[in-house]
């Protein structure tokens, strides 16, 4: 869902949570779920249910009320009519609700939806009335995007919004972050490991170069040294008896002369 679209999310449930509050009586209250599951905007209801204001719907004459919110949070309207004689009559607004949340329900597990399988949900007579449904009631209101494909039968999902996890779902969730997040700790561990390694084997190699760089000058001070003590001028008569016996082996020799 756009950004724009999860902003007005969280203000209308501001809203809502605020009139709940205000309110005392159990038919006001269950007027106030008629109100929230017909808004065209609101798509999200767990946080309305955790309310203890609703708790009072419960053991009243409107209970079913906060049983058809909680329909809302979670089922869809193939489990509305599944549970039809203990649940209030739906509204208009309230049938096309349900029929959005259930579209959304269907993109969670696959992306490729049948019009045959979406007609069966929706309660959808024919394929005109299904793209017209998608096109105005689903994808004009931003919580799905996708390609209607006319040839194949099919509504391809490109993006749904996300609807309200369920205690079960809650805690899958919770407990597969905690997993990740144990892998991430592991693999960081590892990581910084590799650093430590790499660091302290930087410094082994700093150690050596150092260590050879050290004997390279030793070599040549002791090489300056021994000039020294030896005096200049002997090492530049070496020199020239070098460069002497050089010339000698590159001059060329005379040829005896055969006698007369």
């Amino acid at each position: 869902m756009a950004m724009d679209a999860e902003r007005r999310q969280a203000e209308l449930i501001a809203q809502f949570s605020a009139q709940a509050a205000a309110l005392s009586s159990a038919p006001q209250l269950a007027a106030l779920v008629l109100e929230a599951t017909s808004h065209p905007a609101l798509f999200a209801f767990s946080e309305l249910l955790t309310l203890p204001a609703l708790s009072k719907l419960a053991g009243t004459q409107y209970a079913s009320s906060l049983d058809l919110l909680r329909l809302f949070a979670y089922g869809t309207l193939k489990d509305y009519k599944s549970n039809s004689g203990s649940l209030p009559a739906l509204l208009p607004d309230q049938v096309r609700k349900l029929k959005q949340l259930s579209v959304l329900t269907l993109a969670e597990s696959t992306k490729i939806l049948p019009y045959d399988q979406l007609m069966q949900e929706l309660d959808v007579s024919n394929v005109r009335e299904l793209e017209d449904f998608l096109i105005n009631e689903c994808m004009y209101s931003g919580i799905v995007r996708g390609k209607l494909d006319q040839l194949r039968r099919c509504f391809e999902v490109q993006f749904a919004a996300g609807r309200d996890l369920t205690p079960d779902q809650l805690t899958n969730m919770i407990e597969t972050l905690s997993d990740w997040l144990g892998t991430s700790d592991s693999l960081l561990h590892q990581i910084q490991e590799k650093i430590k390694w790499a660091d302290t084997m930087s410094e082994v190699n700093k150690k050596h170069q150092k260590e050879f760089e050290d004997r390279v000058e030793e070599a040549k001070k002791s090489i300056k040294a021994d000039i020294d003590l030896r005096g200049h001028d002997d090492f530049l008569s070496e020199s020239g008896g070098i460069m002497d016996f050089e010339e000698d082996r590159v001059r060329p020799k005379r040829r005896r002369q055969p006698p007369a």
